[in-house]
């Protein structure tokens, strides 16, 4: 992987981990608050059906007893929505994150497939100078959303090891295609690498959305 590789990934992912780690947090303190106030509320319902003395306040205070209870309800209901509706975005989140990786897996083969060709003399190096391109300005546009979860960054991980390789694959051409010391096996290697962690992520998906995504490709 070049400098300027490595100088956008650490920047993206020092924009990206903060926002990240406050969205896992007030997830987690969204289901506990659901929790509390719904164990609170059944503790005194517990309470006034079992104990005469309870019983007895409440209805002596009777303003207290529906603002009270009106709090619980409204609580536990914008809770509860909250946590639904947070469930809802995650698993659409995880959709549009396997839907990047697709794309960006079609576009990393058609990348390493020309710069293979190009190495071997059966290609044309500018062309696959211009995939190769491609594939990075993808991958940087990608980059702030894959960097987010542990499985989408151990992609993104990898594809950027695919890019340092096909870097060093069009740097070792030189003017010279077909004669690189370059072993071509190590691009293919990073590929299978590549395959195998989006897989996770493209399981989201269904078998027709993924095979019009990745084209003739996945296999």
């Amino acid at each position: 992987m070049n400098k300027w590789d490595g100088a956008w990934v650490t920047a993206a992912r020092g924009l990206s981990v903060h926002r990240y780690r406050r969205g896992v947090l007030s997830r987690w303190q969204g289901g506990v608050a659901a929790l509390v106030v719904t164990l609170v509320t059944g503790a005194l319902v517990i309470l006034e059906v079992t104990d005469v003395g309870p019983r007895r306040w409440w209805a002596f205070h009777a303003l207290t007893t529906d603002t009270v209870a009106g709090l619980l309800v409204l609580l536990i209901t914008v809770l509860v929505v909250d946590q639904v509706v947070r469930l809802r975005q995650i698993n659409g989140r995880a959709r549009a994150v396997a839907a990047q990786a697709a794309i960006m897996v079609n576009q990393a083969i058609r990348s390493a497939q020309a710069v293979s060709q190009a190495l071997d003399g059966s290609g044309d190096r500018d062309a696959a100078s211009d995939e190769f391109r491609t594939y990075m300005m993808m991958l940087l546009v990608g980059a702030p959303v894959l960097i987010d979860a542990t499985v989408s960054r151990n992609f993104l991980e990898q594809a950027q090891v695919l890019g340092g390789e096909m870097a060093r694959a069009l740097a070792a051409m030189g003017r010279a295609p077909g004669q690189a010391d370059y072993p071509a096996a190590r691009l293919d290697d990073a590929v299978q690498r590549l395959r195998t962690a989006s897989t996770p992520l493209l399981d989201v998906l269904d078998p027709k959305t993924r095979l019009a995504v990745l084209g003739d490709s996945s296999g």
